[in-house]
């Protein structure tokens, strides 16, 4: 007869698990390593549906092609229009986030 884990145990893995994989994905892309990168994305992203656990806000990536966004080394940033604008230098895909509550401030 097995044991089954805690539901609230399972998540605590998971979300221990995604954040080393997107810590070394960080660490790939700063190596030159995209594949390696890509990869740790789309584990976290298995991780993260299997354990129901959402990907962390302030861990950016490339919707299209799973590649961690770092300014300044493969994703240009802009600001325009109330918008933050990253776009991906790998695919070309462009993100647009709102920063109107920073305004207020």
């Amino acid at each position: 007869m097995s044991r089954r884990l805690p539901n609230a145990t399972i998540q605590q893995i998971g979300a221990d698990r995604i954040d080393k994989l997107l810590t070394m994905s960080k660490e790939a892309v700063r190596n030159g390593r995209d594949d390696r990168a890509r990869r740790y994305i789309d584990i976290a992203m298995g991780i993260s549906g299997k354990t129901r656990v959402k990907m962390p806000k302030e861990r950016r990536f490339c919707k299209n092609c799973h590649l961690p966004m770092m300014p300044g080394v493969n994703c240009t940033v802009r600001l325009s229009n109330h918008k933050v604008i990253m776009r991906c230098d790998a695919c070309g895909e462009v993100r647009r986030l709102p920063y109107i509550r920073e305004q207020r401030t």
